[in-house]
């Protein structure tokens, strides 16, 4: 396994089409926006769910490959089964601990990846992972609509009587949403996070919606991931200014946007800070 030894930040654009990229469950499951402004958001944790379904599914939970926080998962058990590890229970009594988490690092790519909050009773811990995740916002206000739906089946026979039963969607005509993201190689290095673990994930980012399709999410595409690489550990430029240097704007402003295509992206690579280079992944 390779050692990852330079700072990376990325900039990850996605759309949806017609459909609910992340309800609210406060909010009756509508799209999540932003209240004062409009903009749909979607959550880190929505995001960080999909990398880990990808990962599940590209890996089949090899070892190495494992998902701490995965459907159904009991978090104490898998804990306390690890605690029992003979690698585990022969270390010192003082750094039991330290090889506990060490080992969970080693198992389990989400926990190496994203870190974890280790909370069993009496074994609580912390594991910082390398990468972090912004909300996505999107780039211009969105629409949200709701749309009835009739089913014609009936759930109890003493609803057979009702011609159809009523329902409600809810979607996004259109977003183009941006996420900002943080590589510490640091923090890499402390989890174990190599670059074969980076290039899944970045993998993940690019096809993750195609191995987790749902009727309610409409058309999902991952469209553009640009990567800063920074030529050291702790980096040589501020993430923002990294940040600013993409540019992403609607080519017609008298109409909105229904595709891709109606935004144009650039990236000002004239003034790329020395010991930064770019690459364009997607």
């Amino acid at each position: 396994m390779l050692e990852l030894k330079n700072r990376i930040d990325f900039v990850y654009i996605f759309d949806v089409q017609d459909g609910n990229p992340n309800g609210d469950p406060d909010a009756g499951n509508l799209p999540r926006v932003d209240a004062e402004t409009g903009m749909g958001l979607v959550t880190d944790v929505c995001l960080k769910r999909k990398v880990r379904n990808y990962v599940q599914v590209a890996k089949q939970l090899a070892p190495g490959y494992d998902i701490f926080i995965k459907e159904k998962a009991v978090l104490d058990s898998i804990v306390n089964q690890t605690y029992d590890l003979s690698e585990i229970t022969q270390a010192p009594q003082d750094e039991r601990r330290a090889v506990a988490k060490k080992v969970m690092c080693r198992n389990f790519y989400d926990i190496r990846t994203f870190g974890a909050v280790i909370a069993t009773s009496g074994k609580q811990d912390q594991v910082r992972g390398p990468i972090q995740m912004t909300f996505a916002r999107s780039i211009d206000p969105v629409a949200t609509l709701e749309h009835s739906i009739t089913r014609m089946a009936v759930t109890k026979e003493a609803d057979l009587e009702k011609e159809r039963t009523m329902g409600r969607k809810a979607t996004v005509p259109y977003g183009l949403y941006v996420c900002h993201g943080f590589i510490s190689a640091n923090l890499a290095q402390q989890t174990g996070f190599s670059e074969e673990d980076l290039d899944l994930f970045f993998d993940a980012l690019k096809n993750m919606f195609d191995v987790d399709r749902s009727a309610a999410r409409g058309m999902m595409s991952a469209q553009r991931l640009i990567a800063f690489k920074h030529d050291s550990v702790l980096g040589n430029a501020p993430a923002n200014k990294l940040f600013d240097l993409v540019k992403i704007e609607l080519k017609d402003k008298s109409k909105p946007a229904r595709s891709f295509v109606d935004y144009a992206v650039t990236i000002d690579k004239e003034h790329l800070p020395t010991g930064v280079k770019v690459e364009e992944l997607i």
